[in-house]
C-alpha cells in the first residue's frame, strides 16, 4: 500500500508547530495527526511482520515517559486527554498512547474513536509495521473524510531517517523558528526541561538507551537526577531547577542541524522548508505553499480562518525578556544551528 499523500512535519518543537497542527486540522481534506510519532514511538515499529492485535497493543500501550510525568503532576499543554479526561487515567491502567494527544485532536469523543479503531485493527492480518501504519492512516481518512495525511510531532528531527526508510515516498517539511526565541521557549516548557535532564542522565551513565541502565548506573546518579527514573517523582526537581539557557540553545542547534542535513539528502519534490517567522509575515503565501506541497487545495475560506489563528505576540521574545548578556550567551549557543540553516540568530 502506498498513500496518495503522506507528509511529515519535523522540527525542534516550540516553533509554532502545535498551532500549525491546529490550522491543518481545519482543512477539510487534511488528516492532521498531532504528535502521532511522539505518542507511539519505537514500540509501534517492531521488526518483521506482526498481526493486527500485536500492532494494536503497540498503539495503546501507555508511553512510560509521559505516564510518569502525569503521575508526578508535571503536565504538558500537549496532553490534550488530561484536559477533559475520559475512562482512562495515568493513575489506573494508564492513558493509551494514541489517546493522550492524537485522538483528542481529531474528535471530542476520543474514547469512542479508540473503540472504533480497536474493532478495525485487532483483526488485521500479519503485516510489516509500515503497512499497518499505512492501513491505519487509510482507515482514519475514510472515517473522517480526508484525503491527505500530515503527521506533526515536536522534537522529531531524530525520527526522520527512520520515517524515510519506512515510507520512502513520503514528503517532509522542516519547520523551524528563530533560535534564541525557540530555545527560550524550550527552557520554560516542562517537557523540554525533562528532556534536558534525561539527556544528562545518559551522558553521565554512558548508555544509549534507558533500557541499558543498570542498578549501579542509577546509584551513581546525584539525588536530584535519579528520582526522575521512578514512576513518580517530585515535580519540583524539574520545575524549580535552574538551567543554563545555553543548554537549550545547544539543543536547538543540534536539532535544526539534524533537520537541515536530512532535508538536503531528499529529492527536491519531497522536501520543503517552513520558517515560523515567514509564516507570520506572509501567512497566506506560506500556507498556500504548504497546502500545495501536501496535496490539497488552499481554499480562500480555509486561508482566512488559518491566518486568524496565528499569533505573532511571542516573536522576538528572547530580545524582549533577556538581559544583553543572557541574549549574547544564547545567541552563541545557537550559532552552530544558525550556520547550518544559513540564517542569523535574532
Amino acid at each position: 500500500m502506498t498513500l496518495r499523500s503522506l507528509t511529515f512535519v519535523i522540527g525542534t518543537g516550540r516553533s509554532g508547530s502545535t498551532a500549525l497542527s491546529r490550522i491543518l486540522s481545519t482543512h477539510p481534506d487534511v488528516l492532521s495527526l498531532n504528535e502521532y510519532m511522539a505518542s507511539v514511538g519505537d514500540a509501534a515499529f517492531p521488526e518483521g511482520r506482526v498481526p493486527g492485535g500485536e500492532f494494536w497493543e503497540a498503539l495503546v500501550r501507555p508511553t512510560p515517559y509521559f505516564a510518569n510525568m502525569i503521575r508526578s503532576g508535571l503536565l504538558m499543554p500537549e496532553f490534550l486527554y488530561t484536559r477533559r479526561p475520559g475512562r482512562y487515567s495515568a493513575h489506573g491502567t494508564g492513558i493509551p498512547a494514541l489517546s493522550l494527544m492524537v485522538l483528542p485532536h481529531l474528535t471530542d469523543d476520543p474514547d469512542g474513536l479508540l473503540d472504533e479503531i480497536s474493532a478495525a485493527v485487532i483483526g488485521w492480518p500479519d503485516r510489516t509495521a509500515a503497512e499497518h501504519h499505512e492501513a491505519l492512516f487509510e482507515w482514519f481518512k475514510a472515517r473522517l473524510g480526508r484525503t491527505a495525511v500530515v503527521e506533526r510531532s515536536g522534537y522529531s528531527t531524530g525520527w526522520a531517517p527512520g520515517l524515510r526508510a519506512a515510507f520512502p515516498y513520503a514528503k517532509f517539511v522542516h519547520l523551524f523558528r528563530d533560535g534564541p526565541d525557540c530555545a527560550l521557549s524550550m527552557s520554560r516548557h516542562p517537557g523540554y526541561r525533562v528532556i534536558t535532564l534525561m539527556r544528562e542522565i545518559k551522558e553521565r551513565t554512558g548508555v544509549e538507551s534507558f533500557a541499558d541502565l543498570t542498578d549501579e548506573d542509577v546509584r551513581s546518579l546525584p539525588p536530584d537526577l535519579a528520582p526522575l527514573l521512578d514512576e513518580r517523582f517530585d515535580p519540583a526537581l524539574v520545575q524549580e531547577r535552574d538551567f543554563p539557557l545555553g543548554r537549550f540553545g545547544a539543543l536547538w542547534s543540534e536539532l535544526v542541524t539534524q533537520g537541515a542535513q536530512f532535508l538536503d539528502e531528499l529529492p527536491a519534490d519531497q522536501r520543503m522548508t517552513l520558517v515560523y517567522e515567514d509564516l507570520l509575515d506572509a501567512p497566506r503565501q506560506e500556507l498556500a505553499r504548504l497546502a500545495a506541497f501536501t496535496g490539497v487545495e488552499p481554499s480562500g475560506p480555509w486561508l482566512d480562518s488559518a491566518c486568524a489563528q496565528l499569533d505573532d505576540s511571542r516573536r522576538g521574545s528572547a530580545g524582549k525578556q533577556l538581559t544583553p548578556a543572557e541574549l549574547d550567551e544564547l545567541r552563541e549557543s545557537c550559532a552552530p544551528g544558525s550556520r547550518a540553516l544559513g540564517v542569523s540568530p535574532s
